[in-house]
């Protein structure tokens, strides 16, 4: 057995009945023009057990410790049938864009079975033009985004024909129950080690004490994450960081069940376009285009505040030890770089230099000294204290005092097309998850194929009309073509410091495990796909 991290347990105990904490993401399929001109739920059941045992995550279930006494394990569970955790549904006539959204909300809003491995797949049929979705749920504590990732290469083919796959080795004996006995024996030892283990944990959680929202802000963190940094022997000076606080916006306050889902895509070449223009990265430019979505529906309301926004971007930090051997690609291995959003700035082209300014700060301070302050904020407090306090905490931080606005993730995809049961992926789109802390509304967009895929997911009770969102992200993406068209020079910033995969989803490494598809974010693009925005106007 294997014991889920504290940061794994985190993700855990922060479901509530207001907040469902699994990633998701949804594949748009050319299921009419596959080889067998339709994709069925047996198609998606057979695939899953052919390749299952390539994917993990997918294989095991929680073994909770008695009493709630330490972290939960996770076993292999036996007698798994995937089929159990496939479903199917079809639209209703016309089946639209906005049809789709209301289907994986409501699915998007279920809490997974803690008593079966975390993981489901909806087959929804009906979608205009022959397609079809598949949309697929895993909960956060289980995978993060390179895992996340991984698992999705597993299933994904280079070509319409179908790639056989070795099958596993023969099964040996089913796995031993999880020993409550032995499990409680670890559970005390580990209470008795906890105080040494916290304080640790308290003192490299002081030499972030800068780069946290929130107590970054006090007047002598600076000063205090120095002295820490000197006594652990890291480096004292780093890369300033702004003191940021998130302000109140209609984002932040206790979030309901209910969530909306919309989503859309962006030509990657435009977006490329405009970072070349102007010497900058993707990201900035994505970070940008987010912004500028989020001002101008803050402006529409009247509700804009003169700061800017505060994000927590996601950064995966799994190494390549971590993604081979028994395990593998199981659990979180993600920080994240806290930025500011220049929703406060009212020329785009000055918004997208701020930008690039503010993630170039934030990207050297993170490959100067990685951010762990994540995992220690999670390790501090005991198993059973964590367990029951972590839903209460996030619903008050949310009334007294957000650290963040809302989070926004990036993730670099493939550039060339993939296949799902002899079917064309027209456009991946994720879903991440909405907590009363990290705010009502999260966005995440996915490159692949020539397109930028945004997914954003909101709580109605915070955003009501999530479209109108989408909307502007294309408004705003017009803006940034229209500024590259008519720019002559700029000035390149800086040299952008060591790479940082700016996600937590990350791309599939280029050496890819044995028997899965290769997704890296290098690859040239090929027929790309024209994928516009939708934008019902209905919704």
């Amino acid at each position: 057995m294997r014991q889920l991290s504290a940061l794994d347990a985190q993700f855990l105990h922060a479901e509530s009945a207001t907040t469902a904490a699994h990633l998701a993401g949804v594949a748009i399929l050319d299921a009419a023009r596959s080889p067998g001109g339709a994709v069925t739920r047996d198609d998606v059941v057979r695939l899953l057990r052919e390749r299952l045992h390539l994917v993990p995550a997918l294989r095991l279930r929680l073994a909770e410790v008695p009493f709630g006494l330490d972290r939960p394990y996770w076993t292999e569970a036996a007698g798994l049938d995937v089929a159990d955790h496939v479903h199917e549904v079809v639209l209703p006539l016309p089946g639209d864009e906005s049809q789709l959204a209301d289907e994986i909300t409501r699915i998007h809003e279920r809490r997974l079975d803690r008593s079966r491995p975390l993981w489901e797949m909806h087959l929804i049929q009906g979608l205009s033009g022959g397609r079809a979705a598949l949309y697929t749920k895993v909960h956060h504590c289980a995978v993060d985004g390179m895992s996340g990732v991984e698992i999705l290469a597993c299933l994904l083919d280079l070509t319409s024909e179908i790639r056989p796959v070795p099958a596993p080795e023969p099964p040996g004996p089913p796995p031993p129950a999880p020993d409550p006995g032995e499990m409680l024996a670890v559970a005390v030892a580990r209470s008795v080690s906890h105080p040494a283990r916290a304080l640790r944990s308290l003192g490299r959680l002081a030499a972030d004490l800068d780069a946290i929202p929130l107590l970054g802000a006090l007047p002598a963190a600076r000063a205090v994450a120095a002295a820490a940094r000197l006594i652990i022997g890291g480096e004292a000076e780093l890369p300033e960081m702004p003191p940021l606080v998130a302000p109140p916006t209609p984002f932040n306050g206790p979030i309901s069940a209910r969530r909306r889902f919309s989503y859309g895509a962006l030509p990657l070449s435009e977006v490329k376009r405009v970072a070349r223009t102007f010497g900058l990265s993707v990201n900035d430019v994505v970070m940008t285009l987010c912004a500028s979505a989020l001002r101008s529906w803050l402006r529409e309301r009247d509700v804009l505040p003169a700061e800017p926004l505060v994000a927590a971007v996601p950064v995966a930090v799994r190494t390549a030890g971590a993604r081979g051997g028994a395990g593998a690609g199981v659990g979180n291995r993600l920080s994240a770089m806290i930025a500011p959003l220049a929703t406060d700035v009212a020329c785009p082209l000055e918004r997208l230099r701020v930008t690039g300014e503010a993630m170039r700060r934030a990207k050297r301070r993170f490959a100067a000294a990685p951010a762990t302050w994540l995992d220690e904020l999670s390790a501090v407090l005991p198993a059973p204290v964590t367990a029951v306090a972590t839903p209460a905490v996030f619903r008050l931080a949310s009334i007294v005092l957000p650290p963040i606005n809302l989070i926004v993730s990036n993730v670099p995809g493939p550039q060339f097309p993939l296949y799902l049961c002899g079917a064309r992926v027209l456009g991946y789109y994720p879903m991440s998850v909405l907590t009363d802390m990290t705010g009502g509304v999260n966005i995440t967009c996915f490159s692949y194929d020539g397109s930028l895929g945004f997914g954003v997911l909101a709580c109605p009770d915070r955003v009501a009309d999530v479209w109108r969102l989408m909307g502007h992200l294309q408004e705003a993406m017009d803006e940034l073509v229209e500024l590259a068209g008519t720019a002559d020079t700029h000035p390149a910033p800086p040299a952008e410091p060591a790479a940082v995969a700016v996600a937590d989803p990350v791309t599939v490494p280029a050496a890819p495990a044995p028997d899965t598809v290769a997704v890296p974010d290098t690859a040239t693009a090929t027929a790309p796909i024209p994928v516009t925005v939708a934008v019902p106007t209905s919704a």
